[in-house]
């Protein structure tokens, strides 16, 4: 989020909503206060060069247990939770082993700036929002660390998946003349998913032991046992310690097996085991509505000085220029449009930097993800894109029905959405793979 912390914290959390404090310490699985040291910390993992400790994983256990009492969630048997918590555990150290080694950073502005889009959706002041974590028994810092991890492992997606993703004209002509043909395309859908992951590569008879898997849990859940439950026993979806909920999709931010298999059953039932390039799935229908087919978007009317960095302007040169241009807008000493004519070496100079109204996906992702970080009046720090190095500043905002003009370059949206999903998976599942590991669990 030197970067978009909305759109980043989107895809950690779903769409935003004013979610309850232990809702959102659970989404982000934030460790507790460090308790007392203890004499013996063995190692349970090894992770390529590093390592998960026996105490890490008990913090781990222990705030995975409080948040799943506070949520009414039973949890399964504890050696089952221990395996699931390090595999995800496992997983997350990975990815940020690749972050690191390719020098993904993310400074101490934009976990701040996380954390205060979080605190307002909770209708809480950022101060506020640090003590009502801290009557939840979180540490904050524990906290703001689990979120610098998150983005960083969203930055390592975008560079390594979502800038890869392309959209044919012909898939969106397809997704379209669906959409006129079949009314139900206009649904969006609330889904829990169990997900039992195949490793890459994967022999006949792995396949049919993660089958079983799969049907077992089936069983259980048309034995009346809770969705959540099953879903921290046996998923092994990123969200399966949460419950397994996917949130509010539209169709085409969901991958058509899953559109296909819910069509034909009730709200609270399950599908039966479904099969993919990525292993088995079980879906829950939780809800479904129909939406009136309008494109409500949120726009941002904005405007920018860009400095364009080359050879002879470097990096640091742009920033440092920008930042005294900055503190002069701060403090008042300095009109915005006014510089924007001076120093600006973008085309909207002429008109003081104003890009008018913008729409989701108009600008570059890391533009777009400061932009939307903004408060309005808000002036950002410089943000780098391939451009150069820009300062921002959101006028306003509004919700416009965009209208059929814009049916095209939604339907584009969502398409990538969707298929990033389904991408990002199966690169997590080869990244994991890939890894080295070596468990200890067991000794």
């Amino acid at each position: 989020m030197n970067l978009n912390d909305t759109n980043i914290l989107k895809r950690l959390t779903g769409n935003w909503v004013a979610l309850p404090i232990y809702l959102l310490a659970a989404m982000f699985a934030p460790l507790p206060v460090q308790s007392a040291p203890v004499l013996l910390n063995r190692i349970v993992a090894v992770v390529n060069n590093a390592v998960i400790t026996q105490s890490e994983l008990d913090r781990q256990m222990e705030q995975t247990l409080h948040q799943m009492a506070l949520r009414n969630t039973p949890p399964p048997a504890k050696d089952v939770l221990a395996k699931r918590l390090l595999e995800r555990m496992i997983t997350e150290k990975t990815l940020l082993q690749m972050a690191d080694e390719t020098n993904i950073r993310v400074d101490g502005d934009s976990v701040d700036r996380a954390v205060a889009r979080v605190a307002a959706q909770n209708n809480l002041e950022p101060p506020a929002f640090r003590i009502a974590l801290e009557k939840e028994g979180i540490d904050f810092e524990a906290y703001r660390q689990q979120i610098r991890q998150q983005l960083i492992i969203a930055r390592l997606r975008e560079r390594e998946v979502d800038n890869h993703i392309v959209v044919t004209d012909a898939e969106v002509d397809n997704f379209l003349a669906n959409q006129k043909q079949d009314p139900s395309r206009q649904a969006e859908y609330n889904l829990g998913h169990l997900l039992f992951l195949a490793p890459d590569g994967a022999s006949p008879e792995t396949l049919q032991k993660l089958k079983a898997k799969a049907e077992k849990a089936q069983a259980e859940l048309k034995n009346g046992a809770d969705f959540a439950q099953v879903s921290a026993s046996y998923s092994d979806a990123q969200n399966a310690l949460q419950g397994g909920t996917m949130g509010w999709r539209g169709e085409a931010k969901l991958p058509s097996l899953f559109v296909d298999a819910v069509k034909g059953i009730k709200i609270g039932e399950v599908t039966p085991t479904l099969r993919s390039p990525n292993g088995y799935h079980i879906l829950k229908l939780i809800d479904r509505h129909d939406i009136d087919g309008k494109q409500i978007v949120r726009q941002s009317h904005a405007r920018h000085i860009l400095i364009k960095t080359n050879e002879v302007i470097s990096d640091q040169d742009a920033y440092s220029r920008l930042m005294e241009l900055r503190d002069r807008l701060v403090n008042g000493d300095a009109d915005f449009a006014k510089l924007a004519k001076q120093y600006s070496n973008d085309t909207s100079a002429a008109q003081g930097g104003d890009l008018g109204w913008l729409n989701p996906g108009d600008t570059v992702p890391e533009f777009e993800r400061a932009m939307d970080a903004a408060q309005a009046g808000e002036i950002t720090k410089p943000v780098k894109t391939p451009f150069g190095l820009h300062l921002i500043q959101v006028l306003e905002r509004r919700d416009q029905d965009v209208g059929p003009e814009r049916q095209r370059q939604l339907a584009r949206q969502a398409i990538r959405e969707r298929k990033s999903e389904e991408a990002f998976d199966d690169w997590v599942r080869q990244a994991r793979d890939r890894a080295y590991v070596e468990y200890r669990l067991e000794e």
